[in-house]
């Protein structure tokens, strides 16, 4: 059976889903394939069961700690399957929104099922063959093994298969200190087991400012998370007692997270008969996300770029633009916005403070802002944390890490004021609802505007006024 589209997206994920949405908007005839299941990491493995599983570790964390708020704390009694039943059915409630009826009801045709390409223009799905004016390819990503030393013979999770477990760990080793990692080895700290994070670099999240792994880790060791940082694991074995890792010391758990990274999904479409030049990075895109054929686009993680849910979302919506639309627009960016949602959670877009200096040198400034001095996280008892903003001496903004309860949603004003190229005083001059998170927003944004207006010439001037007039 033959078919024919305008475009055929390879891979159901969350840029294969968002960009089947968009272009069926448009009015095109549009194929999505996929192998597996449709939502991707983000749905089944990602996003979706993590936060889950993290805002039920938190609930146990509170229950502990409630003494803090005047109540009388209690132990609570973790049964890891009940938990996990819980997260799985978040999932089920969040996969009934794009499984393979709702699409087709939107006028989507799924297939599921592996796909390889015959030539540049023709797909093979079993003995089906698509043809496509246009191809988007959103394949995504797999979880990356280091090549340890014996780690082939042990019994180690990563993300997509911890969600699995049904008895809790006694004692769990997690190696890699990014964002699933940390995110990961606070929730089971939480939930009740022993955990010991084995990260290679000197510091947690190594991408974010020093500040943000220092205060993390500070949390992390307050909550009982044991920390090997600058530790290169260097072999490990599983025997009746246990799993061993030898990292700055041998450690010896019950279970292994390996959580090091993730690398693009690309090598069992046989790009080669499309004429898609690719390597182990990714499928290699120019700016406007088109690959070497000129009608064959690729969004999202299989392209090596941030891995992250949003980023692919944006891309493969330009992607889609760009191939149904005349014109082109760019879809590659280096101003791409993450949190990691620890507790506190760590956000973050625009440039570092070094990053800032190594590229514009003095002309950087910096304003610190602690969360202690944030009204609604005092009332919160969630003080932990900083705003940290990166400027020039003019105001204007570089860019933004936020540690802190509500990050995640604060950040978001900060990346408009980037995107529209605001400068701070624009966002101390915007009245910000009082008590909220976002107070401290304002408020570290109106200590920056206030030091500038001080020593401008009129601010000295009108100084010296108001010491005459007194």
């Amino acid at each position: 059976m033959n078919e024919n589209y305008d475009l055929v997206i390879i891979g159901g994920g969350s840029a294969g889903l968002t960009a089947a949405a968009f272009a069926i908007q448009l009015g095109a005839r549009v194929a999505l394939v996929e192998k597996d299941r449709l939502g991707g990491d983000c749905t089944w493995t990602g996003c979706v069961p993590s936060k889950t599983l993290i805002k039920a570790a938190k609930v146990t964390h509170h229950m502990r700690t409630a003494d803090r708020y005047g109540l009388t704390p209690i132990e609570p009694k973790v049964d890891l399957k009940s938990v996990m039943a819980h997260v799985r059915a978040v999932v089920a409630e969040i996969y009934q929104h794009e499984s393979p009826d709702a699409l087709r009801a939107e006028g989507i045709d799924v297939y599921l099922d592996t796909a390889r390409f015959l030539d540049p223009h023709t797909l093979v799905i079993g003995d089906t063959k698509l043809t496509a004016r246009n191809f988007l390819l959103t394949t995504g990503a797999y979880p990356f093994i280091p090549p340890i030393a014996g780690l082939d013979g042990v019994r180690y999770l990563t993300y997509e298969n911890i969600w699995d477990q049904e008895v809790l760990p006694q004692h769990l080793l997690v190696l890699g200190g990014g964002p699933i990692g940390c995110e990961m080895a606070q929730a089971f700290r939480r939930l009740g087991a022993r955990v010991t994070l084995v990260e290679g670099e000197s510091r947690l999240l190594p991408r974010e400012e020093v500040e943000a792994s220092h205060a993390l880790a500070e949390v992390f060791r307050a909550e009982g998370v044991e920390l090997r940082l600058g530790a290169m694991a260097e072999r490990a074995w599983q025997d009746e007692v246990g799993i061993h890792l030898v990292a700055d010391g041998e450690l010896v758990a019950d279970a292994l997270l390996v959580a090091i990274g993730r690398r693009p999904s690309v090598g069992d479409l046989d790009l080669e008969k499309a004429g898609v030049v690719y390597n182990p990075k990714g499928i290699q895109v120019d700016e406007h996300l088109r690959t070497s054929q000129k009608h064959i686009y690729a969004a999202g993680d299989c392209t090596g770029g941030y891995q992250f849910t949003h980023y692919a979302g944006w891309q493969a919506f330009l992607a889609v633009r760009n191939a149904l639309l005349p014109g082109a627009s760019r879809g590659v960016t280096d101003r791409v916005p993450w949190t990691t949602f620890t507790d506190p959670e760590v956000a973050h877009v625009g440039m570092t403070e070094e990053q800032a200096r190594k590229k514009l040198g003095d002309s950087v400034a910096t304003c610190d802002w602690s969360m202690k001095r944030v009204d609604r996280a005092q009332a919160e008892v969630d003080t932990e944390g900083f705003i940290k903003l990166v400027h020039k001496t003019d105001g204007e903004l570089l860019g933004v890490t936020i540690v802190a309860g509500q990050a995640g949603e604060m950040i978001h004003e900060w990346i408009v004021a980037l995107e529209h190229g605001l400068k701070v005083g624009d966002l101390a001059s915007a009245i910000h609802v009082y008590p909220t998170y976002s107070t401290a927003s304002m408020q570290a944004a109106a200590a920056i505007r206030v030091e500038q207006w001080l020593s401008s010439t009129q601010g000295r001037v009108i100084r010296r006024l108001a010491r005459l007039m007194r």
